[in-house]
């Protein structure tokens, strides 16, 4: 309970207390909704205190501060402030209670307060009590009466009644005629509670005596301190119209429908006058018709015929109760009550207003999230104020209602930022008149991103080759993956797996670009070392935690013709002569000798042909261009020098090509002592100094030697293991088994052939 006090023309007004809070807490979902209500009185001066709302909501002023707490109404005009900081309502705008509800009673203004993370909303309703600030009004300043004389006594005659914009206690009570020998006051009272009044003839009138009358009509209400209005009659005193007009009903029905166009029938209404002549003329009015209504209907003054003059809205006046005045020229009046009623017609599509919109939303957020508070009413009544509320696309969205006109929109799925970053929500509110009337609004949600994809490459596998000998820093290939997240989430690095190669780290043969995934070769491979290269690359975001996956690399060494031909045969020897002996009988195709090559590369870089480049006599010899075998292509003569040097030249198949040369000698003889006779020529052509029967002969000392300690050898281990037998057997101990390496001796056997 509080107490107002307020001052308005310099007097004091004490209020008594109408502080009325009720709660109403209710959940939905993930959305706090509850109700409160404050009365104040109208007039309060800017910055009264209107509600301590964080104290009677329970809310801490940090959750109002966190929460962005704010007021949010459809209204232009905001008649009430929050003061985050002490959780309090103020009077923002001076609040007129009538310019606000006029004759409704009770007045009051409705608004909601909105906190975020999580939404909650508030609906506040501030109920405006009358303060007597209105005097009692009549339109006119001065009724004017022209009376029969001979009106009978009882005649009543109808007055203008007074206008007070308060209402309740402080609205128009009671009327006072100022005393005279004349009239009487009578008052009447209406079912909505206005009041009308007519002054009845008490005595009856002379002109002759009193040919004009003054009287005063006072106006008061019920309000502390009293205020009152008053308006003058004046009565002009008539000979001979001693009938006043007669209704022929009490009370008039009729119905106009909403929106009807100007000069729609609505009734008429009768009146008679026993009087002829001018007396017997009646003329119809309006009485005590309210300001606002007197541009809605009229009445024709001659026929009485009731037609619709302005704009009918059901929304703002439901039913109408109209006094109606018949007059004739003597002055005499009666009247009828006229009863119209207003029926609906659906002219009001419903209106969507956007509370709250909780935009983005993560992409993980929960089922059931509220994502926007919506208020959706229509002005119209019963089955034409109904509203439905729908979706006009299959989204993970949907809408439910929560309190009266509003509406929350929640999440019935997880979205996905990947399948669709955002969403334009149209919502569709439609009434249930006929024709229903449909209003619709459009809200675009945006999907935050959350990590939940690694990367992927493009490629299950990669495969790349690089050329040996490649110079440092060569580009071998660019691997790509791609994250389906976005931002940060979706930025890439690329890492090489740590792993060892031939004893060596991985690093130490390949790097590769954490930026854009570009694979470079840090050393100058050789394909006679290294064919292959298997590694193992990962792709990270940058998401907290980060995401990661695999790929397998294979770089692949590409050989290059860089090695020459090797000639494994015949073997050339700086300190010896070798030579191939041919019978001089020898037949055609005679083999004389294979020339035996290889080629540490590979594919044609290996393919390799042999061409005899020069020799003693061309005619003689020939090579064979795949297999590098040496053959007769004639019958040797004894004309043929017994020395023959053959060239052989041994090209692999690269590009540009590699070569070796290999020097052959032949001996044609019949006989080895006729060889010998020919080989120190071969010496001393190849300028050779060394002793081939030294060599001869001291090979044949080793071999002997050798030969000999590995019989004794042999005899040694036989002995002793028969002595340690023989032990054994005596002893009946057990003697640790030594074992004994056999020796081998190996006996090089040199084969000289002769023909």
């Amino acid at each position: 309970m509080a107490i107002q006090n307020f001052v308005r023309n310099g007097c004091a007004l004490f209020l008594r207390p109408q502080w009325q809070v009720v709660f109403f807490i209710s959940c939905c979902l993930h959305f706090a909704v509850s109700q409160i209500r404050y009365s104040i009185p109208e007039e309060l001066t800017k910055g009264s205190l209107i509600g301590n709302v964080a104290q009677d909501l329970g809310l801490d002023l940090k959750r109002l501060r966190a929460g962005r707490a704010r007021i949010v109404t459809g209204d232009s005009t905001q008649y009430a402030e929050l003061k985050t900081d002490k959780g309090i309502l103020v009077v923002s705008e001076r609040i007129d209670r009538e310019k606000l509800c006029g004759d409704i009673t009770p007045c009051s203004f409705s608004f909601e307060i909105i906190l975020e993370n999580p939404i909650e909303l508030h609906q506040v309703t501030v109920e405006i009590i009358d303060v007597n600030d209105n005097y009692p009004v009549f339109e006119k300043k001065k009724i004017n009466f022209e009376i029969s004389e001979l009106a009978s006594l009882g005649s009543s005659f109808a007055l203008e009644s007074a206008f007070d914009l308060d209402v309740e206690l402080n609205s128009l009570q009671n009327y006072i005629l100022t005393k005279n020998d004349f009239f009487v006051l009578k008052q009447y009272s209406n079912p909505d509670g206005s009041r009308f009044v007519e002054i009845v003839l008490d005595k009856a009138l002379d002109r002759e005596t009193h040919p004009h009358l003054s009287l005063k009509l006072i106006a008061v209400d019920g309000g502390n301190p009293q205020r009152s209005g008053s308006v003058n009659i004046d009565v002009t005193v008539l000979d001979a119209n001693d009938n006043a007009p007669q209704f022929n009903q009490t009370v008039y029905r009729a119905s106009v429908i909403e929106n009807a166009p100007k000069g729609t029938y609505i009734t008429t209404v009768n009146a008679t006058d026993a009087d002829s002549g001018s007396n017997g003329h009646i003329m119809f009015s309006f009485a005590d018709l309210k300001e606002h209504w007197r541009d809605i209907f009229s009445v024709h003054e001659n026929t009485g015929l009731v037609s619709v003059l302005g704009n009918v809205d059901f929304e703002k006046d439901k039913r109408f109760e109209i006094r109606v005045r018949a007059t004739d020229q003597g002055g005499l009046t009666s009247t009828s009550k006229l009863v119209i009623e207003v029926v609906d017609v659906n002219d009001n599509a419903p209106i969507i207003n956007l509370m709250s919109l909780s935009s983005p939303v993560s992409e993980d957020a929960l089922p059931g999230t509220t994502i926007a508070v919506l208020n959706i009413k229509d002005l119209d009544s019963g089955t034409n104020g109904q509203v439905t509320c729908f979706i006009d696309r299959n989204i993970p969205i949907n809408i439910k209602t929560s309190l009266s006109n509003y509406y929350n929109l929640i999440t019935d799925a997880f979205l996905d930022r990947e399948t669709q970053s955002e969403y334009n929500i149209t919502v569709i509110a439609t009434d249930s008149g006929s024709p229903a009337l449909t209003s619709s609004t459009t809200l675009r949600l945006k999907v935050s991103d959350v990590n939940d994809n690694e990367p992927v490459f493009e490629q299950k596998s990669y495969s790349a080759y690089i050329p040996e000998n490649n110079p440092l820093g060569f580009s071998i290939c660019n691997v790509k993956a791609r994250d389906l997240d976005w931002s940060q989430n979706s930025r890439v690095s690329y890492f090489l797996i740590d792993a060892h190669i031939v004893g060596a780290p991985i690093s130490s043969y390949v790097s590769i670009n954490s930026e854009n995934g570009l694979l470079q070769a840090v050393r100058s491979f050789d394909y006679e070392q290294i064919k292959q290269l298997n590694l193992v690359i990962k792709a990270q975001d940058g998401g907290s935690p980060p995401l990661s996956s695999n790929v397998s690399m294979t770089i692949i060494i590409q050989d290059q013709n860089d090695n020459a031909p090797q000639v494994l045969y015949p073997v050339q020897s700086g300190g010896s002569v070798v030579a191939e002996i041919v019978s001089r009988s020898a037949d055609v195709g005679y083999l004389v000798t294979k020339v035996v090559a290889v080629d540490v590369d590979s594919g044609q870089n290996a393919w390799l042909s042999y061409k005899l480049q020069k020799a003693t006599d061309r005619a003689l010899f020939e090579v064979g261009l795949q297999n590098g075998e040496i053959r007769t292509v004639r019958q040797v003569t004894d004309k043929d020098a017994v020395k023959q040097r053959l060239a052989v030249v041994v090209e692999d198949n690269g590009q540009p090509s590699r070569s070796a040369t290999v020097n052959v000698n032949v001996a044609l003889a019949d006989s080895f002592p006729e060889v010998l006779s020919e080989f120190t020529d071969f010496t001393h052509d190849k300028e050779y100094n060394d002793n081939l029967t030294f060599y001869l002969v001291l090979a044949l000392a080793v071999v002997s030697f050798l030969f000999i300690v590995s019989i004794i050898a042999i005899l040694s281990v036989k002995c002793y293991r028969w002595r340690r037998e023989r032990m054994f057997y005596k002893s009946g101990a057990n003697l640790p088994v030594i074992p004994i390496a056999r020796v081998s001796a190996l006996t090089p056997v040199n084969q000289v052939r002769a023909s």
